[in-house]
């Protein structure tokens, strides 16, 4: 029995010292892992300053190619085409002969008003004697009053025939003109709706050819009303600066995304919206001489909006979404602690973004070491070598962020 309390005492004896033991180990580790933490550095992050700069502000919009002109050959007579003289897909010039209508009938019909007229021309003279000698007649009243006044009618009756027969002859003239089928643009003619011996009507629905003179092409794109708006707030605030002719200049994208050559000029806005897309037309001229653009061809057109003389440029790898899709940044702020600040961003240029709001010139942004970082931490910012930034950005405007 007595050996049974002494060994329960040396057990208890036993385990209070291994807890004592684990408690000034644990102790001695927590002071250790202490002062290694207070003797670590502060990490360091890869910033950039924020500055001010000029940025040219363009927009890019989606449209399509069309004709300068375009002209649908229609017939203006009836009759048989004898003969088409054009090669389809060819280039023809104003006033050549395209199709040839049969001219027979057209020539007897401005033979016999020719010979009307020279008929009614002839019997002019007689008539005019006959009311001469009557008016002298009738001063000696040898005549009726009648009898003149039917040869006064007469007189006039012959001029009116004449005239008419006149008229004849310049209808029958020009109706064997038309006959001859001539193109009234220059330009590329297309595939041809009728061959030889085809019989034709005057004014008929379906055309006979088209032709569409392609140098230089209009290409036509659409813009939002709101993005018209939005342009227009800015300029008058002052957020933007005109850039006097240049704004009309506009380079165009073809469809493989490469630069068409030639520079278009814009030439209208269309006054008119569109109620179902709200959107309206602007139309630009663009030289075609080689006429590597074809009617109907998707482009976009960069236009110039002008220049925003102090705007704010951050990298995009700065910027990191909120779980509400918000934009922020993590600056370096007094004493080299962590800040975070909301940002409202108006577009993407090239690898950065526009800010509308939320930043000032002289901020140092967090490019590098987001992710070893919290706000109200300290660091050491270093200068990021990876990132420059321009005196001067030119841009093409995608839709706008927020």
């Amino acid at each position: 029995m007595h050996f049974y309390r002494y060994g329960c005492k040396a057990i208890n004896w036993a385990v209070a010292f291994m807890v004592f033991l684990s408690s000034f180990l644990l102790a001695g580790c927590d002071r250790g892992r202490n002062q290694q933490a207070a003797q670590a550095p502060c990490p360091e992050v890869a910033v950039v300053t924020i500055e001010e700069r000029p940025v040219e502000l363009t927009t890019e919009l989606p449209g399509r190619t069309c004709a300068y002109l375009v002209s649908e050959i229609r017939p203006q007579v009836n009759g048989i085409i004898q003969k088409r003289h054009f090669r389809e897909g060819s280039d023809v010039k104003a006033g050549e002969l395209l199709y040839q209508i049969d001219p027979a009938p057209f020539q007897v019909a401005l033979d016999s008003a020719k010979a009307s007229l020279g008929k009614a021309q002839a019997n002019l003279p007689a008539i005019v004697s006959r009311a001469e000698r009557y008016t002298w007649l009738l001063d000696r009243k040898a005549v009726s009053r009648q009898d003149y006044d039917d040869a006064t009618a007469a007189v006039g009756q012959a001029k009116a025939e004449v005239e008419y027969w006149k008229a004849a002859v310049e209808a029958a003239r020009i109706n064997l003109g038309y006959t001859r089928v001539t193109a009234p643009i220059p330009g590329r003619i297309g595939k041809s709706s009728v061959t030889d011996g085809a019989l034709v009507t005057a004014y008929q629905a379906p055309p006979l050819a088209t032709i569409q003179q392609m140098d230089p092409i209009y290409v036509d794109v659409t813009q939002s009303t709101v993005e018209l708006l939005r342009l227009k707030r800015n300029l008058e605030a002052g957020r933007l600066t005109s850039n006097g002719k240049n704004e009309r200049k506009v380079q165009i994208l073809l469809e493989d995304e490469t630069p068409y050559p030639e520079e278009g000029n814009l030439q209208f806005r269309d006054v008119t919206v569109d109620p179902a897309t709200g959107s309206f037309t602007l139309r630009i001229v663009v030289p075609n001489p080689n006429q590597l653009l074809l009617p109907g061809m998707f482009v976009r057109a960069v236009i110039q909006e002008g220049t925003a003389e102090k705007a704010i440029m951050v990298p995009q790898q700065a910027v990191n979404r909120n779980p509400k899709g918000g934009a922020f940044v993590l600056l370096v702020g007094g004493a080299c602690t962590v800040e975070q600040r909301e940002l409202k961003l108006n577009r993407a240029i090239g690898d950065q973004w526009l800010v509308s709001s939320g930043l000032s010139a002289g901020e140092r942004v967090i490019v590098e070491g987001m992710l070893n970082v919290r706000p109200g931490a300290s660091v050491t910012p270093v200068a990021c070598a990876g990132v420059k930034q321009s005196a001067e950005v030119s841009n093409s405007k995608k839709p706008p962020v927020e």
